[in-house]
């Protein structure tokens, strides 16, 4: 059996098979903006994955070879793989528990609903406005973005932008600076046709301040006024838990699996 790379000209054969995914990263490679699409068949597939960042989604009849084939050679030793959540799920996680042994951990993460025009500009505007006076708020630019780029825990804001130039004209986030150093953040972590998917983060020294949800009110300002849709992704209860405080609605649980590769 062999697996193909699916290019922008091809990339269409499988979107069938990714029908109804409420995945903006999904989404964004379906689109041609980021991300990596493999199949079983460049014309009629029956199984498909899509790469983007440390996210792998399957999807269709299940294939072992695309659960293992070239993940390994990817820069990144740790990956998030979700099985889909139809009728083919469990046993795409069988696969996934055969291929990677102890090396996988099966996890639950928390879908947000996708409700373009639910945002109450005035509470976001409050929370703005409720920074902390020895702190400052900012749409990230590139003395920012080169920050992040320095600190571990604000990489993923800029990480799948080549370089400033690139996150300038796709790209949009928001940032708390204190005395000009980035302490906290909210980013576009990947970016498709009607919006960006959400990275949010404080230094760990600098958390329960309230500046995540700073930084979340102004960047979903800012989506606002650009037209763009805010898509959010929990990974736990405390990212639920600040996404409800700024106007999202929990949707459900879903599996993935946590991978070294």
């Amino acid at each position: 059996m062999s697996i193909y790379q699916l290019t922008p000209q091809t990339i269409h054969v499988a979107e069938p098979l990714f029908a109804g995914w409420q995945e903006s990263l999904i989404w964004s490679c379906l689109q041609g903006y980021m991300g990596q699409a493999f199949a079983d068949s460049l014309e009629h597939p029956e199984s498909a994955r899509i790469l983007l960042a440390d996210f792998c989604y399957f999807a269709g009849k299940v294939n072992e070879e695309l659960v293992t084939a070239k993940l390994h050679s990817q820069s990144r030793n740790f990956l998030i793989l979700v099985p889909p959540l139809d009728e083919t799920g469990e046993a795409w996680a069988q696969a996934i528990e055969r291929a990677y042994g102890k090396n996988c951990r099966r996890v639950e993460r928390y879908a947000i609903k996708k409700e373009p025009g639910i945002f109450d500009r005035k509470k976001l505007e409050d929370i703005v406005v409720g920074l902390q006076p020895q702190y400052q708020v900012k749409l990230i630019d590139e003395a920012i973005f080169l920050q992040t780029r320095e600190q571990p825990w604000a990489l993923d804001f800029t990480s799948q932008f080549v370089d400033y130039q690139e996150y300038h004209r796709r790209g949009l986030g928001a940032a708390v600076l204190y005395n000009g150093a980035l302490v906290s953040g909210a980013s576009s972590y990947t970016v498709y046709r009607e919006g960006i998917e959400i990275e949010i983060g404080t230094r760990e020294e600098y958390r329960r301040q309230g500046l995540a949800a700073v930084c979340g009110a102004r960047l979903i300002l800012e989506c606002m006024k650009r037209g763009l849709y805010p898509s959010w992704d929990a990974q736990n209860k405390w990212s639920v838990a600040l996404a409800e405080k700024l106007g999202y609605h929990f949707d459900r649980t879903y599996p993935a699996y946590e991978v070294f590769i």
